[in-house]
C-alpha cells in the first residue's frame, strides 16, 4: 500500500520545526520498506547567505539530515508512533556518505530511504538524494529510538 503525506501530517510525526524541518511532502511510502519525500530548496533557506556567498550550495550535512528525517518518518509511520507518545528517533550513524553534485536554490531534492533492518530499536537504512533524476548524495544511515528527554 502506497501512502503520501502533506506537510501537516509530516509535522505530526517529526518533532523538527523551521528552520530544521527538511521534509515538505511525502510522495510515496510503503510501510516497513521505503519512503520517497521531497524538499523544495529555495534561496530563502537560512544557510544560503553563508554557504556560499555568490555561489549558494546546500550543505551536504543538511542533505544527510533530510535523508535521516525521511527515514525517521518512515520508522514512526511503520510503527504507528508519534514522537510525543514514545520518544525521539536519534541519528546514530552514517556510513559510506558520498556527494555527487551540488544542490542549489530552485532544486527539488527527492529523498529516498529504504529500511535495511530493525533490531531492538536500532534501525538501518540506505538513503539516496536526487535532483532531476540524478543522484546528488547517498549514504547508509542508522537511527535509534529513545525516550523523550
Amino acid at each position: 500500500m502506497s501512502l503520501s503525506m502533506e506537510i501537516e501530517e509530516v509535522m505530526q510525526y517529526l518533532p523538527h520545526r523551521y528552520p530544521f524541518l527538511l521534509i515538505d511532502r511525502v510522495i510515496e511510502m510503503e510501510l516497513g520498506k521505503s519512503i520517497t519525500a521531497i524538499k523544495n530548496v529555495t534561496i530563502n533557506e537560512p544557510f544560503f547567505p553563508g554557504h556560499f556567498p555568490g555561489a549558494p550550495v546546500m550543505p551536504g550535512v543538511l542533505i544527510l539530515e533530510a535523508l535521516a528525517q525521511a527515514a525517521g518518518l518512515l520508522s514512526f509511520k511503520t510503527k504507528n508512533y508519534a514522537p510525543e507518545e514514545i520518544g525521539i528517533i536519534y541519528f546514530a550513524g552514517i556510513d559510506n556518505a558520498r556527494f555527487k553534485k551540488p544542490v542549489k536554490p530552485g532544486d527539488q531534492l527527492v529523498l529516498k530511504a529504504e529500511i535495511v533492518r530493525e533490531m531492538r530499536g536500532i534501525w538501518k537504512y540506505t538513503g539516496r538524494a536526487e535532483v532531476g533524476g540524478a543522484m546528488v548524495a547517498e549514504a547508509e544511515l542508522m537511527a535509534t529510538l529513545r525516550d523523550k528527554p
